[in-house]
């Protein structure tokens, strides 16, 4: 039997979560999944600078996980941008942070 996979801790969902081109219809065939946990590693890692090292802790996490993560929301985002599919980000193994850890001093939270 599996063990039970971990919970990863996120400081906020999406504003928005369907991204994609322009003048495109919306279909199915044409839609990425992305989980909210793929967006956190993107959002902490690109957006605030933090190393894997850093994302690990903040979502309660091993470095070797975030790595994984980080490698999967990459590759998704790099389909969507070569191949014209739009990006949906829901879904995964998440709790909402609480806002009250010392993690949250880094500045990563802004629900």
């Amino acid at each position: 039997m599996p063990r039970p996979r971990k919970w990863r801790k996120v400081c906020c969902l999406p504003k928005n979560n369907l991204y994609g081109p322009l003048n495109m219809q919306y279909s199915e065939e044409a839609v990425i999944i992305m989980s909210i946990e793929e967006y956190e590693t993107i959002r902490l890692i690109d957006l605030n600078g933090f190393m894997q090292e850093e994302a690990a802790a903040q979502m309660n996490i091993a470095r070797t996980t975030v790595q994984r993560i980080y490698n999967d929301a990459r590759l998704k985002l790099a389909q969507a941008l070569v191949n014209g599919k739009i990006i949906k980000i829901e879904g995964g193994d998440y709790i909402l942070c609480d806002r009250i850890e010392k993690v949250c001093g880094y500045g990563g939270c802004r629900r």
